[in-house]
């Protein structure tokens, strides 16, 4: 049953984040004028990146892309506290990035590691719906 929820999770991902959805989060910033209207997956993310600033990833290394990654994250902890949609969904944007390039760097195929770990249920309790409890982590 896991898989069919994943599966379900995955059509609702496409449906509601593709790059021509109405109801989806406005992309226009960030879509390449001939993009086609292919959904944004994460492995295209995870491409798009890559083929986007590999190049500087590179140069960069694994640890300096950790460093800029968690300055991320510290500027996302401050866009949860303000009011701004706009600044809350940039930053999660950016942390979703370096996220996806510290993946690229170590060779991880993003969409294969949530498969494994998260489409077949809580990885804790192995149940659709997690019944660990609130102070366990999943």
């Amino acid at each position: 049953m896991a898989s069919t929820v994943c599966s379900v999770l995955q059509c609702r991902f496409r449906n509601r984040f593709s790059r021509t959805s109405e109801n989806g989060p406005n992309m226009e910033d960030s879509t390449p004028a001939e993009s086609s209207a292919e959904p944004l997956t994460l492995s295209s993310l995870q491409k798009m990146i890559a083929e986007m600033f590999g190049h500087k990833d590179a140069k960069r290394g694994v640890e300096g892309t950790f460093m800029w990654f968690m300055e991320e994250v510290g500027e996302l902890a401050g866009a949860l506290r303000a009011e701004s949609q706009a600044e809350l969904e940039g930053e999660f944007a950016d942390v979703l990035a370096w996220l996806v390039t510290l993946a690229n760097l170590r060779q991880v195929d993003l969409a294969a590691a949530i498969e494994r770990k998260y489409c077949r249920g809580c990885p804790r309790c192995r149940q659709d719906v997690c019944q660990c409890h609130l102070s366990a982590k999943p």
